[in-house]
């Protein structure tokens, strides 16, 4: 609602037949781009179209290594790119990428754009943002009374795709597939406006087409402050969902035995046979004692770094939130002053729309409060929001005989 050019790009890249799902799965993209002379657009179409053409071509049967891979390569065309015109330097975009793979869902992103998965009514969140407040959180140096009295602006981003010839790429999952799953990928013109809780219950409330439209027009009415982004992935088929005969695996980083403790146990070992020799056997045994502690904590370090004891760093740390999204009164209730207002706008205005179809659906959804069936109250009233919405947007600016879009 507020911005004069869309900095958004998004991509979607769908296997064609089955060998090509083995190999690659489908790929999904959705990225931010920051900067001014339309710099943050050219970054964001650059990064939607490199991702894809970079994982395709480095991919050699290691599908994640590959996209966080194809995701650096980007950000190295995108720096040159920007290098080369002082009007683009220093452009940047984030880019989160989603690859529905045999072995599941894989996630590599950079910025503060999100990825999500629904299961049931569990909304978790896979990506972690690399913003200013995520990361002090994440550190301990912000606390929950100045989070929520946003003392730290939440648009501070600390990576982006552009800004340097090198950029941190996060690698997170892979994480099992179910039949039913929704994975939504969004830009924080989204999740600025949206509670993860309400993503949750509209994503697992609403069919796909309904879900993303009523996302946008939500957020558009809180404001829209930022352009708004959201691709939507629900997994329909079972065979999805059953791992393939495929060299296709996501590897642990090789970790050496701790050298310090291999030494402290080899001299502590040492000279333990040299004092039995010249039968020191106190000492003899102390220096055995010692010798065991080193070699037992170095083995206990190496498991613990090998990923035996807890899951490795390549592979990342998420899901890092966790939501239950049951459809509440309350949300229904906002959705119902949202509309209400918006009503009140059209009828003050005396706009000339046909609001039959729309007084339908926002009747059937107070019906559906009264009866507590929520799930039902959702639907006919984003059917409502949707269908004035689109009326509104059909409506000629005062100013030319164009429609109003945004």
């Amino acid at each position: 609602m507020r911005r004069s050019s869309n900095q958004d790009c998004f991509a979607i890249a769908l296997a064609e037949d089955r060998d090509q799902w083995e190999h690659a799965g489908h790929l999904f993209i959705v990225a931010d781009g920051m900067g001014a002379h339309a710099a943050g657009e050219l970054a964001s179409r650059m990064s939607v179209d490199l991702i894809p053409h970079h994982y395709a071509k480095l991919n050699r049967g290691d599908a994640p290594a590959a996209l966080m891979r194809a995701m650096e390569e980007a950000n190295q065309e995108i720096y040159r790119r920007g290098q080369a015109n002082p009007e683009f330097r220093s452009m940047g975009t984030t880019a989160c990428a989603l690859a529905l793979l045999p072995m599941g869902a894989v996630v590599s992103h950079v910025g503060d754009s999100r990825v999500y998965r629904l299961r049931g009514t569990t909304l978790e969140q896979l990506t972690f943002d690399h913003s200013l407040v995520w990361e002090m959180r994440a550190s301990g140096d912000l606390s929950e009374e100045a989070l929520r009295s946003n003392a730290i602006p939440k648009n501070v981003i600390t990576r982006s795709l552009g800004p340097s010839p090198t950029v941190q790429v996060d690698l997170e999952g892979p994480f099992p597939l179910q039949r039913g799953d929704r994975f939504l990928l969004c830009s924080d013109g989204l999740s600025g406006q949206l509670t993860d809780e309400e993503i949750g219950m509209l994503l697992g409330t609403l069919d796909i087409d309904k879900a993303v439209r009523g996302m946008v027009d939500l957020s558009n009415l809180r404001g829209g402050p930022d352009n708004i982004t959201v691709v939507i992935a629900e997994v329909t088929d079972d065979t999805l969902t059953k791992a393939v005969g495929t060299s296709t695996t996501p590897r642990r980083p090789k970790v050496s035995y701790p050298i310090a403790f291999a030494i402290v146990a080899a001299i502590c070992g040492l000279a333990c046979l040299v004092l039995l020799l010249v039968r020191q056997f106190p000492l003899a045994l102390i220096s055995f004692a010692a010798a065991a502690v080193a070699a037992v904590t170095g083995w206990v370090k190496w498991q613990i770094a090998s990923g035996t004891g807890e899951r490795a760093e390549y592979l990342g740390k998420g899901p890092y939130r966790k939501y239950q999204c049951k459809p509440t009164a309350a949300f229904c209730q906002q959705l119902v002053e949202v509309i209400g207002q918006l009503q009140d706008w059209v009828k003050g205005n005396g706009t000339p729309i046909d609001l039959n179809a729309f007084d339908a659906k926002l009747a059937a959804g107070q019906e559906a409060i009264a009866a507590k069936n929520y799930k039902l109250a959702i639907v006919s009233l984003i059917d409502a929001l949707i269908i004035i919405m689109r009326e509104i947007k059909q409506i000629p600016d005062g100013n030319d005989d164009e429609a109003i879009e945004y």
